[in-house]
C-alpha cells in the first residue's frame, strides 16, 4: 500500500482544480477534474485523498480512508511493541572479575536472551588495563561459550573508548513463561485404552 503522510487533506480539503488519479486498487487512472474524482469516489464509497501534494498536478488516491488510518494505528502499535520486545539490555564485566561475580552477571545475560532480548556485553578497562584486550577478549569468548546453547555473538568484540563491546542475540524464540501453579500441576492421567470389562452372560441349558 502506498505510504500517505499523517498531514494530508481528504476530500473537500482538496481545492486544486486538477490532480493525477490513482485507483483503489494502485492502478493509473491519469489526470483528471477534483470533482469528476470525487464523484468517483462517492460512487465508490470511498474516500479521496491526497498523496503526493508536490506533484505537478497532484497525486490523489481513492481508498477507505477510515480503514486505511486504522490499519496504520495497528501498524504502528506492532511496530512499537517489537521495539520493545527487541529492546538491547546492557551487562558490564570488569577485566579483574572473580568466578562468583561472573557467573552472576552472565545468568543476567542468559535471562534477557530466554526472553528474547539482544544484550550488549561489555568489558569495562581501567588505568593500563587498556593495553591488554586480550583480557576483554578472553572474558567477551568465556561469556560466549558459556551461553552457546542460548545465544551467539552477532560479531567480533570491537573498542569504543575504554570499553570493550560484544552483542549476544538469542537463537531461539523466547521460551513462553509458565506460573507456579503450571509448573507444579500434575500431568493428566491418560485414558485407559483396555475395553471395558464385559458382563458375563449365562445361558441356560
Amino acid at each position: 500500500m502506498m505510504k500517505i503522510a499523517k498531514e494530508h487533506k481528504v476530500n473537500e480539503q482538496i481545492r486544486v482544480r486538477q490532480i493525477r488519479l490513482i485507483g483503489a486498487e494502485g492502478e493509473q487512472i491519469g489526470i483528471i477534474d477534483t470533482r469528476d474524482a470525487m464523484a468517483m469516489a462517492r460512487e465508490k464509497s470511498l474516500d479521496l485523498v491526497m498523496v503526493s501534494p508536490q506533484a505537478v498536478p497532484p497525486v490523489c488516491r481513492l481508498l477507505d480512508y477510515g480503514r486505511f488510518r486504522y490499519e496504520q494505528q495497528q501498524n504502528e502499535k506492532e511496530n512499537r511493541k517489537r521495539a520493545r520486545a527487541q529492546e538491547v539490555k546492557a551487562i558490564k564485566f570488569r577485566v579483574k572479575i572473580d568466578d562468583h561475580d561472573f557467573n552472576t552477571k552472565a545468568g543476567h545475560v542468559r535471562r534477557f536472551l530466554e526472553e528474547g532480548h539482544k544484550v550488549k556485553v561489555t568489558i569495562m578497562f581501567r588505568g593500563r588495563e587498556r593495553t591488554h584486550p586480550e583480557l576483554g577478549e578472553r572474558i567477551l569468548h568465556r561469556v560466549a561459550d558459556t551461553l552457546a546453547d542460548i545465544g551467539a555473538p552477532e560479531g567480533m568484540p570491537s573498542m569504543m573508548g575504554m570499553d570493550m563491546n560484544m552483542i549476544m542475540a538469542p537463537k531461539a524464540a523466547p521460551k513462553p513463561r509458565v506460573s507456579e501453579e503450571q509448573a507444579e500441576a500434575p500431568a493428566p492421567a491418560a485414558p485407559s485404552t483396555s475395553p471395558a470389562a464385559q458382563p458375563e452372560a449365562t445361558a441356560n441349558a
